[in-house]
């Protein structure tokens, strides 16, 4: 007996790029992983040209690193997790771990009006802004040229040269310049400005210097009419070997301090100055010794009532609307509902902005109307004004609240409330003892995220009453409604001095306070969850 063995030859499997993008060799997807990529890689050659231009080396090697991780991640087989993760962690670190270490940062250095760049702006700038013409200098054939948004001179010498420059780069010859009749109608790269265009840039054209060279004290160049130009030089001469400026009239030499100005003898100091570490001044300076310290814990002190406040109050009424409607009894609770959160669906700025016109003192409709003519100064009373905040940020907050312990009524045990009746349990029992704290397990998180923002309710204040009514005595425009992250916004863009500096440090303090009450309310929640 034999047996014949027949081979049958089986199909080799494809391959794994064939099963994955098909027969044409590449998928859809592919191809859209590849252009995205691209795309990234694109805008981050462009940065990484823009910030060596500048050269911010800092960035350009996180702009490299960044490349190098994008490309691995979406070309590499392995990290298939990491595709998803990547955008995700770029968005963290740039908006927020960027954010909050360059806000660290600028909170431990003068950076504010006057403290605005480098030493050797802050030099070029003083020599500029205190120059006069030199004495016996020419007048000179000119004319304004533009390149994009920046504005320059290009000047005639006596031996025909014509010289070209702005206010960062000093004048260099243009050979290739056109000249007809002494006047200069063409310069390459350059757009030769018309007589009207000068003068629908006259401020700009009149404030410009163009240094004649690298070094600031051989003085730049200037024009009083935009057709003629002379050599101007500063009054004041800088000696880089001493680091000392000196005025030419008076002989008084003004030497660097650690706060970033020159300063002389006598205590006078120049205009503007630079930018440099200045430690914990600025966190001295929010609570001692200086126009806003006599304020800061009057501010610090409302900022916890009103976030306390405005999450009590709308958590206690949109809790006790959610046990009225949550009763079966009550029929048509659907409409009821949609018309209560009406006031969450309508943008809070704009509601902030109509109860600023309901609560006018002399027009608004709350005195007009419901009050019969009355004249009671809402947001013009300190007392009254937080009165109003705690009020109009009630309607605005409770609809939240009530949709939130409504979703909690509806999830709680049936048999435990039907036990505690059996039991004889009151309804205040019940609510106390069982409905409350159940409550409160599924709200927690929330409760406390709404403290952190109403902590940092920035728009209601501003739109509402603008922090006002103002303190008296206050250089920086505070008032009474004023909360920290309100401070920090008119410390940092609304004061005579903007001092960014000291709002950076401030805005740091919110962020300690927040989290350190946040880290607390968390550690609390872990409680009610044993019940």
């Amino acid at each position: 007996m034999t047996r014949t063995d027949v081979d049958t030859p089986t199909p080799s499997p494809a391959p794994r790029e064939r099963r994955r993008f098909g027969s044409s060799g590449l998928g859809l997807g592919f191809v859209i992983k590849l252009v995205l990529v691209a795309l990234v890689d694109a805008l981050g050659v462009y940065g990484l040209l823009a910030a060596y231009a500048v050269g911010h080396w800092g960035i350009i090697t996180t702009l490299a690193i960044g490349l190098v991780v994008v490309n691995w991640v979406y070309f590499s087989r392995k990290a298939i997790p990491a595709k998803y993760l990547v955008p995700g962690l770029a968005f963290l670190l740039v908006y927020q771990l960027f954010v909050m270490l360059y806000t660290g940062y600028v909170s431990f250095t003068n950076y504010g009006d006057g403290h605005n760049s480098t030493k050797s702006d802050a030099i070029s700038a003083i020599l500029l802004q205190n120059d006069r013409r030199v004495e016996g200098s020419p007048t000179l054939p000119m004319a304004v040229v533009q390149k994009g948004d920046e504005l320059g001179f290009a000047v005639i010498e006596e031996d025909g040269q014509v010289w070209v420059g702005t206010a960062d780069q000093p004048l260099e010859a243009a050979p290739d310049a056109v000249v007809q009749d002494g006047r200069i109608t063409e310069v390459p790269g350059w757009d030769v400005l018309s007589y009207a265009q000068v003068i629908e840039r006259q401020a700009d054209v009149l404030e410009l210097r163009v240094p004649v060279s690298d070094d600031p004290n051989q003085g730049a160049v200037r024009t009083q009419n935009g057709t003629s130009a002379f050599a101007s030089r500063s009054i004041y001469t800088y000696d880089a070997d001493a680091d000392t400026m000196t005025n030419t009239d008076t002989g008084a030499v003004y030497r660097p301090n650690d706060q970033g100005v020159f300063v002389s003898d006598d205590g006078a100091q120049l205009t503007p100055g630079w930018r440099v570490a200045v430690g914990f001044d600025n966190y001295v300076a929010m609570v001692t010794g200086s126009d806003l310290s006599a304020y800061f814990f009057q501010v610090l002190a409302w900022t916890f009532a009103f976030a306390i406040l405005s999450v009590g109050t709308t958590f206690a009424l949109g809790l006790f609307l959610a046990v009225v409607f949550n009763d079966e009894r009550i029929k048509g609770r659907r409409a009821y509902r949609s018309l209560l959160i009406l006031p969450y669906a309508f943008p809070g700025f704009l509601a902030a902005l109509v109860w600023r016109g309901m609560l006018n003192q002399k027009f608004g409709f709350i005195n007009e109307a419901l009050l019969g003519g009355a004249n009671i100064p809402w947001l013009s009373d300190p007392w009254l004004a937080k009165l109003s905040v705690i009020g109009v940020n009630l309607w605005l907050g409770f609809p939240y609240m009530f949709l939130v312990a409504t979703g909690a009524l509806q999830g709680l045990p049936g048999d435990v409330m039907e036990s505690a009746r059996m039991d004889g349990a009151s309804p205040a029992r019940i609510f106390r003892s069982i409905t409350l704290p159940l409550v409160l397990v599924a709200t927690a998180p929330l409760l406390i995220a709404s403290f952190a923002f109403n902590f940092n309710n920035f728009a209601l204040i501003y739109m509402l009453t603008g922090g006002g009514p103002n303190f008296p005595d206050a250089t920086v425009p505070i008032g009474a409604t004023d909360i920290l992250i309100t401070m920090v916004y008119a410390t940092a863009f609304e004061g005579g001095a903007r001092d960014y500096g000291l709002a950076s440090a401030m805005a740091i303090v919110i962020f300690i306070f927040v989290g350190v009450i946040s880290w607390a309310g968390f550690r609390r929640t872990r409680s009610l969850e044993e019940i």
